[in-house]
């Protein structure tokens, strides 16, 4: 008997689409759309030279929605695309849109059929599973190898993904795209007789596993890891920090409710209706969300209603410039989609990949020469620590106490504060913007946050 579960290697979108037009003509559902997506992954761990963990997997799903003739919506899943999966999929989904709530009707997106911008996206074939163990277990001899107090990488994996994307519905949208993408991450642990183990790492994103700069990975984590073993305490006050590019945007992404028009619309966001055109940060910040850009390994072309995917500014010249929609916010906003939108019963919507940029502020920062200052490394317990809709946060943090241009590792700490009031805080950028896996960011100075000591 043939496996129609959904499988990358026989989704042709122009077909699977006609078969639904004939099947839903069928049951007479005149409204309906589908959104499908799958991957192959494969995945290794070591432990000392040894292999921990080999894993492969085969991850699918296809949501289905159907419309009945109030305008009611009725959603149910599947992996199976066989005529008699699709035909079953429809029926359940024309039943349910019986119980559709009335007071969320969602439509399509009125640019679910619009061009699509073009993306650079090699696609690379698998190395296969023996030859990510063995660039592992190298990466992690090498890093071993990188300082005596590193004795372990406890927390490593080597990773290579091929998915496919369709979105399909019955006013002609037809989207398809397909990716690969790779990572390695890799995160040490030193221990010196008689002190506290540190720990550090980095990671690395590309859209093949031969592609992965993993002498860079291993560079940085142990650079960071070494750079922590000389700590000490540090006195509870309030200092001005420099945030890493990752830390901030960790900050950004964990406040992004902010942007969010379904959060505001249901009234768990800081922003309101009446926040567009306010200020929010300083006068010479921007922040744009922007899935396309080519540092965004695994960019999507379009989000899961079909709206294509594109840049926004979020915050102009300290302004709130613009929210984050689906179809349904935009229609109660009355403006158009942007292309954040999940798939669902309740249509999610959710940031891509930020950009943070500006000019001006303070000029000259130098993080390596500056005295009494903090440099946050990195941000943790974001989701325990993090109050998105009162904007507070207290979150423990890796980074140095800054003098005379020495920096030195601070041994436990965290930082709290409000984040409208950081973002009026900012006093300037460091250095040109890097790219990391969730974003671009320079260094971020801010003033007067409260640090408070382990001690």
């Amino acid at each position: 008997m043939a496996d129609h579960s959904l499988d990358t290697s026989r989704i042709d979108a122009s077909r699977l689409r006609g078969r639904l037009e004939d099947l839903a003509h069928g049951l007479a559902i005149p409204q309906w759309d589908l959104g499908a997506a799958c991957s192959t992954d494969t995945s290794v761990q070591v432990d000392r030279g040894e292999a921990k963990q080999l894993k492969g997997a085969q991850r699918s799903s296809i949501t289905v929605r159907v419309w009945n003739g109030d305008g009611l919506v009725g959603i149910t899943s599947t992996s199976d695309l066989s005529d008699g999966g699709l035909a079953r999929a429809l029926a359940s989904a024309k039943e349910a849109s019986a119980f559709g709530n009335p007071d969320d009707k969602p439509a399509f997106s009125p640019l679910s059929t619009a061009p699509l911008a073009p993306l650079e996206q090699p696609l690379c074939p698998p190395q296969g599973i023996l030859t990510l163990l063995g660039t592992l277990k190298e990466a992690e001899r090498e890093l071993l190898g990188r300082h005596a107090a590193i004795t372990t990488v406890p927390y490593n994996g080597l990773a290579e993904r091929s998915s496919e994307r369709i979105y399909l519905n019955s006013a002609g949208a037809s989207r398809h795209q397909k990716l690969t993408t790779a990572s390695v991450y890799l995160y040490a642990r030193a221990e010196e007789t008689g002190r506290k183990p540190r720990s550090s790492g980095a990671v690395r994103l590309a859209y093949g596993a031969d592609s992965l700069d993993v002498a860079g990975c291993i560079d940085e984590a142990a650079e960071r890891t070494i750079r922590h073993l000389d700590y000490a305490p540090i006195e509870t006050g309030y200092y001005t920090c420099c945030f890493s590019p990752e830390a901030f945007l960790d900050l950004i992404g964990a406040f992004s409710s902010l942007f969010n028009a379904r959060a505001v619309l249901d009234g768990v966001s800081l922003s309101t209706r009446e926040s567009l055109g306010q200020p929010l940060a300083v006068p010479f910040f921007q922040l744009h969300d922007n899935g396309l850009h080519p540092g965004n390994v695994g960019a999507s072309a379009f989000d899961g209603e079909g709206t294509p995917t594109r840049r926004l500014a979020l915050v102009e010249n300290g302004l709130l410039a613009n929210f984050l929609h689906s179809e349904a916010t935009a229609r109660a906003f009355g403006v158009a989609p942007t292309g954040h939108a999940g798939l669902g019963a309740k249509v999610s919507v959710g940031p891509d990949w930020f950009e943070v940029s500006g000019t001006g502020g303070q000029a000259d920062l130098d993080r390596h020469s500056a005295d009494g200052i903090v440099w946050i490394d990195s941000l943790s317990a974001l989701h325990a620590g993090v109050k998105a809709s009162q904007g507070s946060f207290s979150l423990p943090f890796d980074g140095w106490l800054v003098k005379g241009g020495e920096a030195r590792s601070i041994e436990a700490a965290t930082v709290a504060g409000d984040i409208r009031s950081l973002l009026n805080g900012i006093i300037g950028f460091e250095g040109a913007a890097k790219i990391t896996p969730d974003g671009l960011s320079p260094y971020v100075w801010v003033e007067g946050l409260s640090i408070t000591g382990d001690s």
